[in-house]
């Protein structure tokens, strides 16, 4: 089978583009698309939870993965990492329309995939790096470092009015709303939610 694959950040932007530029790369090798897999969501997020997941989990030997740019898999260097490892295991190639990148089961397939978890691993490092520079800088200006104080109390405030909450949700009354009413940011409130203090 071979799969054209999709992937665009935002509705604003379109998928026809890919699509032509993979059937036009397709049509010159005389090769036919089998099937199309087109999703709107940031390269950043897990690719498990993805429609390239499920994609990935259905694929096996002898099947090929079409898109436009490496990037498409994924924003993350180790990401793409993962699903070219997935894909050679299963046996699965990875075909590029604009990089001519052709990742399949060969030495030149395993070098290249070598040289991206190589590039992989030193960016994790540098990143790493520059984080702990950062805050020891922080640290050396005498600057606070960590969670910022307020966040604990609004926190603690959240804990405490948390049955209005749960009574407000029960009228329909939207999650923005309510961190408005409590005078705290949305991004608070959801971290407040996904903490495991609202139950």
């Amino acid at each position: 089978m071979i799969y054209g694959y999709i992937r665009v950040s935002t509705d604003h932007q379109t998928t026809l583009n890919q699509e032509f530029e993979i059937t036009r790369f397709c049509r010159g090798k005389s090769m036919e698309i089998s099937g199309w897999i087109r999703e709107t969501i940031s390269g950043t997020q897990a690719y498990d939870k993805r429609a390239l997941g499920k994609l990935l989990r259905r694929v096996g030997k002898g099947d090929l993965i079409i898109c436009t740019e490496i990037s498409r898999l994924g924003r993350k260097l180790y990401m793409i990492m993962e699903i070219l490892s997935t894909c050679m295991n299963k046996g699965c190639q990875v075909w590029t329309v604009k990089e001519g990148y052709r990742l399949g089961d060969d030495i030149q397939s395993k070098v290249l995939a070598f040289a991206f978890g190589l590039s992989a691993e030193i960016e994790r490092r540098l990143i790493s790096a520059r984080t702990r520079e950062a805050l020891a800088r922080r640290k050396a200006e005498g600057k606070r470092v960590g969670r910022p104080e307020g966040s604990k109390s609004k926190v603690r405030l959240l804990d405490e009015r948390k049955e209005e909450i749960l009574a407000w949700l029960a009228q329909g009354e939207s999650k923005a709303a309510i961190a408005r009413r409590l005078g705290v940011s949305r991004g608070t409130f959801y971290q407040w939610e996904k903490g495991g203090e609202f139950k």
